[in-house]
């Protein structure tokens, strides 16, 4: 059976509370009396029962991190960058799967609620509808969400320069002289993939030199990328640049885009956006918009490590931070 501070207690000859107070640093505990209960823990391989003490103390200790699909390299990064920074405060990190399917987002949102984090990160993956809102904001627990616009104002959010990101995307491949473009998309009403579409369209309409691009939706994924270049060669061979939401998207359409015929960049030109450490290595490397992955998941959970702290001291007004990002020129383009 497990070893309690009952066990402990009755080893060291002292009670409960002093047991507590010695293991915890706390004050009221001589010098012998603590060496001497932690040493008996030690010998019984005591370990606290963090159930019971977040019960006590009304904090778990434990955050939720719910991301749209682990296995897109991006999230790993973000991932990552918030773990070192829950660690280094202390704190552990339960990791959910969304799997792109706004159900399961809030079915794990009530599975956290019922282990009791002290708040969550949430990388929604479509536009929060009133009701999911509400039923966040009823959770009483500090939120921040993933790479969302600060549009939703009830929670604080952290994102980065899409819009211009597109931008910077658009005029780059508007000075190799390209004029008949694509952009690839995910799912519909994506904020993040919206707003960078929308700059890269703002970009070609400015120019003055080229038509709007043809845009296409599907998965953020490999998958969606391939499937949306097999659809664009079959719509328009025209084309001569891409603009992808995401480089994953970017990697499918590279494979599609071989699988047809065609050198990158000789007969097409693409533009991804994330920076993944793999598009270094693609042949040719992809030239890419570059986000602070790693920033971001850290920046993410200092901010909620932040408001959990502050929790039930003072109602502080939702925090809304955008981070930079820039264009990285590697040998996926080329002139028109």
């Amino acid at each position: 059976m497990a070893v309690t501070i009952k066990d402990v207690a009755r080893e060291s000859g002292v009670n409960i509370s002093t047991v507590s107070r010695s293991l915890n640093g706390s004050y009221g505990v001589n010098k012998e009396t603590r060496e001497r209960v932690i040493a008996v823990a030690h010998r019984l391989n005591y370990r606290p029962n963090r159930v019971a003490r977040g019960l006590a103390t009304g904090q778990s200790n434990t955050l939720g991190l719910i991301v749209s699909d682990i296995r897109n390299p991006y999230f790993s990064e973000v991932a990552r960058g918030a773990e070192d920074a829950a660690w280094h405060a202390g704190c552990d990190v339960v990791l959910c799967n969304s799997d792109l399917d706004p159900a399961k987002q809030m079915r794990y949102v009530s599975s956290l609620l019922e282990k009791r984090v002290d708040g969550m990160l949430v990388n929604s993956i479509a536009d929060l509808s009133k009701r999911q809102q509400e039923q966040l904001a009823a959770s009483g627990i500090p939120i921040v969400l993933l790479n969302r616009p600060a549009g939703v104002k009830a929670f604080s959010s952290i994102s980065v320069e899409n819009y211009e990101g597109g931008v910077l995307a658009g005029n780059y491949l508007l000075e190799l002289g390209h004029r008949k473009m694509a952009f690839l998309s995910g799912p519909k009403r994506h904020g993040s993939f919206s707003e960078r579409g929308r700059g890269f369209e703002f970009a070609l309409a400015q120019s003055g030199k080229a038509a709007e691009p043809l845009i296409l939706n599907d998965d953020q994924s490999f998958a969606g990328g391939y499937q949306m270049t097999k659809q664009l060669l079959s719509q328009d061979r025209a084309i001569t640049a891409v603009f992808a939401a995401n480089d994953v998207i970017a990697y499918g359409l590279i494979r599609a885009a071989m699988e047809a015929g065609l050198r990158i960049p000789q007969d097409l030109s693409v533009v991804g956006f994330d920076d993944l450490e793999m598009s270094a290595i693609l042949h040719p490397p992809l030239t890419t918009i570059r986000q602070p992955k790693y920033e971001i998941g850290r920046a993410a959970m200092e901010m909620l490590l932040a408001r959990t702290k502050a929790r039930g001291r003072s109602a502080a007004e939702p925090e809304h931070r955008i981070l930079g990002v820039q264009l990285v020129i590697r040998e996926s383009c080329g002139r028109a």
